[in-house]
């Protein structure tokens, strides 16, 4: 068998293994979470979110929402250099992002249980 047949064979095998695993992947909403900032956020968005007396009152008034805070779980950045990870039995992260159009710092105590979302601070 020549090479180019052989070829042919490894490229028609190869273009159906992808199509199977990009459909087979597709399905199932994959997520590789591999990196600290992203292990972090996804660890807090599995969990149950308790808001502060303060966190609610902003809420009530009808400044933020929820809404907020769940893009901030998504596309926020963990800044490890000002969060306590250490803390027992609740390790506290500060989470930068964007909520409306400023730039925020978020304080969340992510216990077992659930995580606390306790301080909100726009950065100027």
């Amino acid at each position: 068998m020549s090479f180019l047949k052989r070829f042919g064979f490894y490229l028609i095998g190869l273009s159906l293994g992808i199509v199977f695993l990009a459909f087979f992947f597709k399905e199932k909403r994959t997520e590789f979470c591999y990196l600290p900032n992203c292990r972090v956020l996804k660890d807090i968005r599995s969990k149950e979110l308790i808001f502060s007396d303060d966190i609610k009152k902003l809420m009530n008034d009808q400044t933020i929402s929820k809404a907020y805070f769940d893009t901030l779980l998504v596309e926020g950045n963990v800044l490890f250099n000002k969060s306590d990870t250490k803390a027992k039995p609740c390790k506290t992260y500060i989470i930068e992002g964007i909520i409306k159009e400023q730039l925020a710092e978020v304080t969340i105590k992510n216990c077992k249980n659930g995580a606390e979302i306790s301080a909100l601070k726009f950065v100027e």
